[in-house]
């Protein structure tokens, strides 16, 4: 008992002190974004047949079937066909601006406004990864997600320099972006478009007034009490959301792991053998053919994603034999993704698998990736140090006064002046150019 409440006490302290899984977190928002960035940049051509107001889907059946289970869709607000382009270009920007970074905090609700809009409006459409990326849209909300690799995190390095050099911040865009956001959604809800449920918009005002409450005790109490109350709270949201996102996905492998073994195809080890002889799950024929000709290989395989389905949720404590897994999972998906040609739902599952990673992997990763040219990561958002005032060179068109003989004429070298004061009752006073290498001495110039 004496072990176990220390124990508790420091769990407790490691969870509300810091928000856990910075990589993690950061990893797994480049994720979703991009998949629902990619996925939207290819159906632009088909946008129409897929969302529009006058698709095969029509409006007014998208509208019966909100009505019945209410589901958020804001293109179900006008049938208009401006309205529609508005929408959908709206969620290429939330996905851009997530994917990099950028005020992650309100663009992360834009990002869940247009996955749930477009989403909602055309259920029937989709290959299973659009209800991963459904989830996880509504988790992001709730995480610190741009605590690494992203803009805020830049943002964040140089204000704390600032700071550090006694410069006064000011974030003049975050509360035009608030007053901007609130004045929308108070036009949305006083026009009765929230007509569906009181969820998303209790989510959306929530939100609104949490971010303005932030930015109120940061610009007035940064070192106060609240201030730390708040971030304390947001670590605890943070951490909750990520551990929501594990259990996600773990629930996702077990469920398709248990199912699939009580299919009599499964239990006999031909399963993967009928989806490579469908026409629209074989964009590639010869290459299915390469592997469905092998019977042996065919029942590996199809045993194969089965144990590590139903076995992956108890491999988490044991981290050597998750991590073996979780690259034989993510090797599935981009099997599916190139042999059944479905490479937006193995993107969905491989940014959820990606939770899982281990934060050295993902630091040499970020490593490996920033070396590129043209591309830089944001980083944890703690600043260098910053040089101290007096390490400034002085002006070189200035000319530096000729130093001042020490008492009683005697000489003082070059190399005492510049290391040591006179031991003598009165100091020499010392010129800028004899006072300038001490201060690169003592604090470098960057």
């Amino acid at each position: 008992m004496n072990r176990l409440v220390p124990s508790v006490s420091r769990a407790i302290a490691h969870v509300t002190g810091s928000s856990l899984g910075p990589y993690q977190s950061a990893v797994i928002r480049i994720g979703f974004s991009a998949t629902w960035l990619l996925f939207l940049l290819r159906e632009f051509p088909h946008r129409q047949e897929l969302y529009g107001p006058d698709g095969p889907w029509s409006w007014s059946l998208g509208k019966q079937l909100t009505a019945d289970n209410g589901a958020f869709s804001a293109l179900l607000w006008s049938n208009g066909q401006l309205w529609f382009e508005v929408c959908y270009l709206l969620a290429v920007v939330s996905s851009v601006l997530l994917l990099l970074g950028w005020r992650s905090r309100t663009s992360s609700v834009l990002f869940m406004v247009g996955v749930l809009s477009l989403q909602n409006r055309s259920v029937f459409v989709g290959d299973g990864g659009d209800n991963v990326l459904h989830l996880m849209a509504i988790y992001l909300v709730f995480t610190r997600c741009a605590q690494v690799w992203s803009l805020d995190a830049r943002r964040v390095a140089r204000e704390r320099a600032a700071r550090a050099r006694g410069e006064r911040v000011t974030d003049r865009l975050g509360p035009v972006l608030w007053v901007g956001l609130g004045l929308v959604l108070a036009a949305v809800t006083l026009g009765g478009r929230f007509d569906t449920g009181w969820l998303v918009p209790a989510l959306l005002w929530t939100v609104w007034a949490v971010l303005g409450l932030w930015w109120l005790v940061g610009r007035f109490g940064p070192t106060s009490e609240s201030r730390t109350l708040l971030d304390v709270i947001a670590s605890i949201v943070h951490n909750g959301a990520l551990l929501v996102i594990m259990v996600e996905a773990c629930l996702i492998y077990a469920t398709a792991g248990w199912y699939k073994i009580q299919g009599s195809r499964w239990q006999d080890g031909t399963a993967v053998y009928y989806p490579l002889q469908l026409d629209y799950f074989s964009p590639w024929p010869a290459l299915a053919n390469l592997l469905s000709v092998s019977g042996v290989l065919v029942m590996l395989v199809t045993y194969g994603t089965v144990m590590v389905q139903v076995a992956f949720p108890f491999t988490l404590f044991n981290r050597r034999v998750k991590n073996v897994l979780l690259v034989g999972m993510m090797i599935e998906h981009l099997a599916i993704a190139v042999l059944l040609g479905l490479p937006f739902f193995s993107l969905a599952m491989i940014a959820a698998d990606s939770v899982f990673l281990p934060t050295s992997f993902l630091r040499r990763l970020g490593g490996w990736v920033a070396r590129v040219p043209f591309v830089r990561f944001g980083g944890t958002g703690r600043a260098k140090p910053v040089p101290a005032p007096e390490s400034v060179p002085a002006p070189e068109s200035v000319p530096a006064p000729e130093s001042v003989p020490a008492p009683e004429s005697v000489p003082v070298p070059v190399s005492m002046s510049e290391s040591a004061p006179d031991p003598g009752p009165e100091p020499r006073p010392q010129s800028p150019s004899e006072q300038e290498p001490q201060s690169q001495l003592r604090s470098p110039s960057p």
